[in-house]
């Protein structure tokens, strides 16, 4: 079996279990989503989904959906698009979801649409990599697969990694998932995000060079 026609099944099978885990996973859950939706309309004036451009597959950009942490508006207040440790924007609600990474639920959604993949790479917003002084070689392979709710670089670190050694672990996925397959590597990557969740290890990203 050449590589391309590897890469071919092993991207159409991750296609397939992308599609059946999150419209399962839609189903199941969406009573729990009605009530999240409820506690951040009681707490805050605004909208219950947050959504964002950021940049996918082939560089083509998508909206993300998330649940709203932030007050409204909050892209044009404080440190913008950033947000740190001890952020006054986040609402109470949103701080618990951003603790146990509920509100990233939402982009199953983005999963069944075709955006977004369960692991991959982690999307950036629009612009945000421009910003960036030094990119490994290379990076923008990064962007030939679907961008993922989790990922290599989130189980390595996650928000304790700068962008420079998130794209050389991103980098690093998209050569072993196109050596390995989807079972050796991708289960893996869920299996470790799950206890990371738990954890609730580095939720709050740092201000780091």
């Amino acid at each position: 079996m050449t590589r391309k026609i590897r890469e071919r099944r092993n991207a159409g099978l991750k296609r397939i279990i992308d599609l059946s885990v999150s419209l399962i996973s839609i189903i199941s859950i969406f009573p729990f989503w009605i009530v999240v939706a409820l506690l951040i309309k009681l707490e805050s004036r605004g909208e219950v989904f947050f959504r964002q451009e950021r940049v996918g597959l082939n560089q083509e950009t998508f909206q993300i959906i998330k649940f709203r942490t932030m007050v409204t508006g909050a892209q044009s207040l404080g440190t913008g698009i950033f947000s740190f440790e001890n952020d006054p924007r986040i609402t109470r609600i949103g701080r618990v979801l951003r603790q146990w990474s509920i509100d990233e639920s939402p982009q199953l959604i983005n999963i069944l649409k075709g955006e977004m993949s369960i692991v991959g790479p982690r999307p950036p917003v629009v612009g945000e990599l421009e910003q960036e002084k030094v990119l490994p070689e290379g990076y923008e392979k990064r962007f030939q697969v679907r961008p993922g709710v989790t990922g290599l670089a989130q189980i390595s670190g996650r928000n304790s990694l700068n962008w420079k050694n998130k794209i050389i672990k991103d980098l690093e996925y998209v050569e072993n998932f196109r050596r390995l397959g989807l079972v050796l590597l991708d289960l893996k990557i869920i299996y470790k995000s799950v206890f990371i969740v738990l954890a609730r290890e580095n939720v709050v990203e740092k201000e780091i060079p």
